[in-house]
């Protein structure tokens, strides 16, 4: 097999692209330059942490977690979040992790700052010259405000899906409130409750793209909505301990869809919530609900 067809199981060493150093880093100075680090300050996948100690010496609040090198998960929200250089490393599977990890570190009115590199020539996975171990880089495109670039490095800034001045719009999920707790957030996707649950823990996944049809999503799209359906069943099994959940998209007005936008729902279910459960989504036409 070839470095450049390994699997996201095989991407086992992009901590050690980390570099130790004694001085900030460029995007570091850079964000500093620009009055952008506000508040609480996390540095995600902050490598050996020399940013965020000498950053701490500056006067600022700054944590650092890193999966390998600091690996104690934060347990708040920031007001500000730094995530340079990390999503070059990963593989597209592991940069959305990333970014639905650090959407819901963010606090609600709070800026991330992601630094990817201009500056890549070659994508795929390599043998790192000094630890001879295959690491891979990629070049990253973000559909964030970009702030900052030059030939080395472009700095995006993400604010959450419901923070943000959109086009003037009827339809509920293209303008989710400001108000309204996003669960996770993606490049293509964003969660929330449903404002109307069936059960506790009601959660409905949306791509963020005004489109009715699930079939007419892109390939990108629909598998992102998947992926984040996934961690955001995680994130409610944490909070709200189900014994099961169904999964169900409506399409088309008679198939009950009532709102244009698709919307994948993540019902919990509970023992006991309803009389028989047998037939589950069956039921969406009673008559056929046994069998």
């Amino acid at each position: 097999m070839g470095l450049n067809s390994m699997s996201l199981k095989q991407n086992n060493f992009s901590h050690l692209t980390a570099k130790d150093r004694s001085s900030l880093s460029f995007p570091a100075k850079k964000v500093k330059e620009m009055g952008l680090l506000q508040g609480d300050i996390l540095d995600f996948g902050c490598g050996f942490g020399k940013d965020v100690e000498l950053l701490c010496k500056q006067g600022f609040s700054v944590e650092g977690y890193d999966k390998h090198y600091r690996p104690e998960y934060p347990e708040k929200q920031f007001d500000t979040i730094i995530c340079f250089y990390v999503l070059n490393v990963l593989l597209p599977e592991e940069q959305s992790k990333v970014l639905m990890e650090i959407s819901a570190l963010l606090k609600a009115t709070g800026k991330a700052y992601f630094v990817v590199r201009r500056d890549l020539v070659y994508e795929g996975f390599r043998i790192h010259k000094i630890h001879q171990k295959p690491t891979y880089q990629t070049n990253v495109i973000l559909p964030f405000k970009s702030i900052f670039r030059n030939d080395f490095c472009e700095i995006y800034e993400y604010q959450h899906f419901n923070q943000l001045k959109k086009k003037k719009s009827d339809c509920p999920f293209c303008n989710p409130s400001s108000n309204t707790e996003l669960i996770l957030e993606s490049a293509q996707a964003y969660s929330i409750f449903d404002k109307y649950p069936v059960n506790p823990g009601h959660a409905l996944i949306i791509p963020k793209r005004h489109i009715s049809d699930y079939f007419e999503l892109s390939f990108k799209e629909q598998s992102s909505c998947i992926f984040m359906l996934n961690e955001v069943k995680k994130e409610i099994y944490k909070r709200f301990k189900p014994n099961g959940f169904n999964v169900g998209v409506n399409i088309g007005e008679f198939a009950g869809q009532t709102v244009s936008h698709v919307h994948i729902h993540l019902i919990p279910r509970y023992s006991g919530d309803v009389d028989d459960p047998i037939g589950g989504v069956r039921g969406v036409i009673p008559d056929k609900r046994k069998y």
